[in-house]
């Protein structure tokens, strides 16, 4: 195939995607008549197979995909290690959170917790610590979908604002007019394409190999450069005392954290029943576990075909890893971006990071609109539906806009330590409200502020020192050495942190009466 034609290919699948999917955004749109519809695509707008599968499309991420992959070619062990806890966290969410989150009404964090606690007061609290986490995450994919939009059409550095702002317009698109049942739709969309291109790849790399794993894993050995110590965790922090922290650290904030990211949870509260859940359950875990496998072998196959040296001069995190096997794979005029296999990965990719920042959006601008208000815990009333929606769509606006803005003068700068950052605040400080209000009787409101507003100065003290914002290739800054904190994750003494503070800070006094989650009975919702 020639290189116009690859190239071609790229542009057409780009587009046949965005108008597939602004189609069900449309057609989902017609519905989108009460808040109900709009947050949570009415009480069962999917069914457990539905429902399963948008979960798996918000949690796939063009981290799992780029980050991952790179991870997985660059460091070996380690990134099988964090390609596992990626499907040992949805496990955790949907087994630990997946029924004790079903709630009417409910369709924020902030709703969540002002429900369970009896106390509106917490609404804010949680807003606050929904958007710090999920802020940089939209800027991390909103940046990636600039990215790929400006390879597929194979335009220059200068026009990457430019297709940041058509992906932003896309993405507000997506949320304001589909609302939660219209991202969906999206979703279920982007794990057939993610799936497709994974598995594609993955079986490509493993037929060069004579479909031997082994023989795979032993030419990414030999070619990354760092002999034994590939098969070996801690390649990635360092074999020092520190970065054998740094890896416990981040392994157990990325198991926490990627629990509790709002825009996960977020698609638990609809769900009708406990066995819809539970059977939600498998179609959420079969294909993200099925992706971390195919990024696994993606990884493998771009350390074994390019050379750990070659991966690392493109960009020191490997980001570039997974477009650049795809070259490798199926070389084209000797240019990556012409290939037929780069425009399918390519687009795979896009169709990620697409579907991620409306999900992300979504999820923001609904706490915006409804935590940061005065209001009761059970939705609007019937006069003011309106209103409320006309007030999220407003919120997604505003939070598309200043998304863009924002990635477009951050650029590239400080990708990782943005990721590193929202998953840090979930699992020291979402994690530790969501466990005290389900499972510890009497947890109060002051306990939830105090761990909100007690470790989001600790995260950002700890993470402002550390290597992730300066003295290494990947940091904010790297040409600077400030750093005094050793651990480029924090989690390891905030996550403790945030545990210890909701329980210094809970008002027994003024502890509602509360059973927790293994003794309530919740009313059937049909």
């Amino acid at each position: 195939m020639s290189g116009g034609d690859g190239q071609s290919l790229a542009v057409v699948v780009f587009l046949g995607f965005v108008a597939v999917s602004l189609l069900l955004c449309g057609l989902a749109a017609a519905d989108l008549d009460d808040p109900e519809h709009f947050y949570a695509g009415g009480s069962a707008a999917f069914g457990p197979v539905g429902g399963g599968l948008a979960i798996a499309g918000d949690y796939i991420s063009a981290a799992t995909l780029l980050s991952t992959t790179g991870s997985v070619a660059l460091d070996g062990a380690d990134g099988m290690l964090f390609a596992g806890a990626t499907v040992v966290s949805l496990c955790l969410v949907l087994r630990i959170l997946g029924e004790p989150l079903r709630r009417s009404g409910v369709f924020t964090l902030g709703d969540f917790l002002a429900d369970r606690l009896g106390d509106p007061s917490v609404r804010r609290a949680l807003g606050v610590a929904t958007l710090v986490v999920l802020t940089p995450l939209l800027l991390v994919q909103l940046g990636t979908a600039g990215h790929i939009m400006a390879a597929m059409f194979g335009l220059p550095d200068g026009a990457l604002t430019g297709c940041t702002v058509a992906g932003g317009a896309l993405m507000v698109c997506y949320a304001a007019f589909g609302g939660m049942r219209g991202t969906g739709y999206v979703q279920i969309l982007k794990v057939g394409v993610t799936l497709t291109a994974v598995v594609l790849v993955a079986g490509i790399v493993l037929a060069r190999f004579g479909w031997s794993s082994s023989a795979l894993f032993d030419a990414a050995r030999k070619h990354s450069g760092a002999g034994a110590a590939y098969a070996r965790p801690g390649r990635h922090f360092g074999p020092s005392l520190a970065g054998r922290l740094d890896l416990i650290s981040f392994q157990a904030t990325l198991l926490v954290g990627a629990a509790c990211l709002p825009h996960i949870t977020m698609r638990l509260h609809p769900l009708r029943d406990a066995r819809t859940a539970r059977r939600a359950f498998g179609w959420a875990v079969g294909p993200v576990a099925v992706v971390c496998a195919g990024v696994v072998v993606a990884g493998l196959g771009a350390c074994a075909l390019i050379g750990g040296d070659a991966l690392r001069a493109a960009d020191p995190g490997g980001s570039t890893a997974l477009l650049m096997v795809t070259g490798a794979l199926d070389p084209a005029d000797g240019v990556v971006r012409h290939s037929m296999l780069f425009a399918i990965v390519a687009c795979a990719v896009f169709a990620t990071t697409l579907a991620a920042v409306a999900g992300i959006t979504l999820a923001a601008a609904s706490s915006l609109a409804r935590d940061f208000r005065n209001r009761p815990a059970h939705g609007a009333g019937a006069g003011s539906q309106a209103r409320e929606i006309r007030r999220a769509r407003v919120a997604i606006v505003l939070v598309g806009a200043a998304a863009v803005v924002l990635s477009a003068v951050l650029a590239d700068r400080g990708r990782l330590t943005l990721i590193s950052l929202s998953f840090t605040v979930a699992a020291s400080v979402l994690a530790p409200v969501l466990l005290y209000a389900l499972f510890l009787p009497g947890h109060t409101a002051t306990g939830v502020r105090w761990t909100v507003y007690g470790t989001l100065p600790l995260i950002v003290l700890l993470l402002t020192g550390s290597p992730a914002v300066s003295g290494i290739p990947t940091a904010v800054f790297p040409d600077h050495d400030l750093h005094w904190f050793p651990l480029q994750t924090p989690g390891l003494i905030t996550i403790p942190a945030g545990f210890l503070l909701g329980l210094v800070g809970r008002d027994r006094s003024r502890a509602a009466p509360q059973q927790p989650w293994s003794e309530r009975q919740f009313v059937h919702r049909g």
